[in-house]
């Protein structure tokens, strides 16, 4: 039994950056239109585009392992899921605040295991991906440290 999906090609490169150009594009205009607290986190909701792509860049990178791709595999899905901490369904793209902070612990756990130019080959963001996993870092770390899921990746990348 063949599933038809499987069977068909991958889209272009050109198609796959239209998609990326286009998520950001939506996420800036929503943050243009904000003020307050969003105004405050959106320069780091804005990196979610970008690092949604570096996520799936990494995931079939053949230099990266099986039991790491299975932790950016599920990065990805955070991303995916309809419901998470923060809804994108409902609070609009400053839903994706919870999904930066999972991808940044996501990669810099990544970047304790695995040369950097290895994953900095896939970041498309305009800042440097150190300083961006450094300032996101720094205050998502006690964020994701006390969710369930932080304490669970920990152990399984021991």
């Amino acid at each position: 039994m063949t599933n038809e999906y499987l069977s068909r090609p991958l889209p272009s490169q050109e198609e796959q950056q239209d998609f990326y150009q286009h998520l950001r594009a939506k996420v800036q205009n929503w943050l243009d239109n904000r003020s307050g607290v969003v105004s405050k986190i959106g320069k780091y909701i804005l990196f979610a585009p970008d690092l949604f792509h570096l996520l799936t860049k990494m995931m079939l990178d053949s230099r990266i392992d099986a039991k790491s791709k299975g932790l950016v595999g599920a990065g990805i899905l955070y991303f995916l899921a309809p419901m998470d901490f923060l809804p994108e369904i409902l609070v609009g793209p400053g839903g994706f605040a919870d999904d930066v902070v999972v991808a940044v612990f996501i990669v810099n756990t990544l970047l304790n295991k695995f040369p950097s130019e290895i994953i900095e080959e896939h970041w498309a963001g305009d800042e440097e991906l150190l300083s961006v996993v450094r300032g996101i870092s720094d205050s998502g770390s006690k964020f994701v440290s006390k969710l369930p899921a932080g304490r669970l990746v920990k152990r399984f990348m021991k």
